[in-house]
């Protein structure tokens, strides 16, 4: 440090350099030994105290946010002492050392009005005691001070000694800064770590749909973007991937969430009816309407309208669906009066939409309006990982439901799960699991519980046996047969039928004993 270079040089022709160099060295290490600055503040100002002799001695510091400066360590000083030793800045001998950054030496503290005696020093014997104050400062900032009290006879030991102070405060404000910006530091990630967890807290994920895989994750990040909107969305995926809860999930975040959900399925309404669900009928409109109905978009006005398997609807229907979309109005069946709908849409459908415009099935127009926002949900084989949490949320479900203590699932009964490819996706889950619940009698889920789908060679004890030539001799044995059974024993129009020549044929059935005349 420049301040100690500076002071080795003053120092070079005194007796006492070596001591005083020491005494620097001590404070250095001691500042080293730990980054918790109260714990090693009080033992470095223990140290200056024994080495130079002072009555009292104190290191403040000055709190940015409230402007007091206050005794951090001492020395000769009681607890009482040190809470009365608080100043503002300017205040008193230690304040006008923080305001002006300049070190003071007081030769007499009983005769200089500016000492405020707060810590309340005694005479010694009636000799004089002086006070030395220096700034511990941080580039061009002071944030506090080291002082001592003292017997001194000479004003030239008063000036070494201040001095001395100042490269130990020196030393000191080194450290000072070094646990500031480490604290500083400590602080910003400690900020940066809450703020990172109150985001993986807060990230969006709807309370009625379970996963934690990535392909889920990409959904809930989509149904976080469009539910604080009204844009119409349309939810895709295969049969059974929940396509109705990401719709409530829709809704009920939405702005519109304490209003009307009505869900409708348009493949399983006639399509004589299906209008009249939709859109209402007035009295004697058709025959049977006995009184004026209300339809699913009225009920939903103000909130949502969930149109299921859209790709079912009539081309009739789908002109009224695009006018709403459109004019946000329609008419009921057999009415003149038309009637504004309020109404969020939100359709699902399992039907690849494209080929069907292609087929003239379903209306361009009305596709692209519905496809406003898109969103996929992934089937059951593509998220595998989210298998076990929605089998264990099942059993926890229908194990309540049917009154059954359901401990575990089995380890064969897991591989059973896992390795199997789920064409139904998430319901078909669902309903093996509440299968497999009222089957256990243990309060175990056992592999031979589940369905005969999921069974597999391993678990049944039906691995094939036999050579691949043995299996394929079998196969065409028995495809020949049905064949003849088809043709009653036909054996001409039989090899039409399988495409082989009447020679082949004759070869086959004599080579597998098979009786054509038992099939007339």
């Amino acid at each position: 440090m420049p301040l100690i270079k500076q002071y080795m040089r003053v120092k070079s022709n005194s007796l006492q350099s070596v001591e005083e160099l020491s005494l620097l060295y001590d404070i250095s290490q001691l500042l080293e030994s730990s980054l918790d600055l109260s714990q090693v503040i009080q033992p470095v100002i223990d140290t200056i105290a024994a080495s130079l002799h002072i009555l009292q001695g104190a290191i403040t510091l000055l709190d940015r946010r409230t402007g007091e400066i206050s005794i951090e360590a001492s020395c000769g000083l009681s607890t009482i002492q040190r809470s009365k030793g608080k100043y503002q800045i300017g205040e008193g001998i230690t304040g006008k050392v923080v305001a002006s950054g300049q070190r003071e030496i007081i030769p007499d503290i009983s005769i200089d009005p500016r000492f405020l005696n707060r810590t309340g020093i005694e005479h010694h014997n009636q000799r004089t005691i002086s006070f030395l104050c220096v700034p511990i400062r941080i580039e061009a900032e002071t944030i506090g001070t080291l002082s001592a009290h003292k017997i001194v006879e000479e004003q030239q030991q008063l000036e070494e000694d201040a001095r001395l102070l100042t490269v130990a405060s020196a030393i000191i404000a080194q450290a000072v800064r070094l646990r500031r910006d480490f604290v500083e530091e400590k602080r910003q990630l400690e900020a940066e770590n809450s703020r990172l967890h109150r985001e993986l807290e807060e990230r969006f994920r709807p309370s009625n749909i379970i996963g934690r895989s990535a392909a889920m994750q990409l959904v809930f990040d989509m149904i976080a973007q469009v539910c604080k909107s009204d844009t119409t969305v349309l939810i895709r995926g295969e049969s059974g991937t929940g396509k109705e809860l990401v719709a409530q999930a829709i809704h009920y975040n939405s702005y519109r969430s304490h209003q009307p959900f009505i869900r409708v399925n348009c493949g399983a309404l006639p399509e004589s009816i299906i209008e009249s669900e939709l859109f209402g009928h007035e009295r004697g409109s058709f025959t049977g309407a006995i009184s004026a109905r209300t339809g699913r978009f009225e009920m939903a006005d103000g909130g949502s309208i969930f149109l299921d398997e859209i790709g079912d609807l009539s081309p009739n229907i789908q002109i009224k669906i695009l006018r709403i979309l459109q004019e946000r109005e329609f008419e009921r069946v057999g009415g003149s009066q038309t009637i504004h709908a309020n109404v969020r849409i939100i359709a699902a459908t399992n039907q690849p939409l494209e080929v069907l415009m292609q087929r003239k099935q379903f209306r361009e127009d009305l596709y692209y309006r519905l496809n406003v926002f898109p969103i996929n949900i992934p089937p059951l084989r593509e998220r595998k990982s989210d298998l076990l949490l929605l089998a264990e949320h099942f059993t926890a479900i229908y194990a309540q439901k049917n009154r059954k203590k359901i401990k575990r699932i089995s380890t064969p009964a897991i591989n059973m799960l896992t390795n199997y490819h789920w064409p139904g996706n998430v319901r078909e889950l669902e309903n093996c699991i509440e299968r497999a619940i009222l089957l256990s009698s243990d309060g175990v889920i056992h592999g031979q519980q589940l369905p005969p789908t999921l069974q597999s060679s391993l678990y049944t004890s039906t691995a094939p046996t036999g050579s691949l030539q043995e299996m394929l001799e079998n196969y065409e044995r028995e495809f020949i047969i049905e064949t003849l059974k088809s043709t009653r024993g036909n054996m001409t129009k039989a090899a039409e039928l399988l495409q082989i020549s009447n020679r082949i044929m004759g070869l086959r059935v004599h080579r597998y004993h098979i009786r054509w005349q038992d099939y007339r």
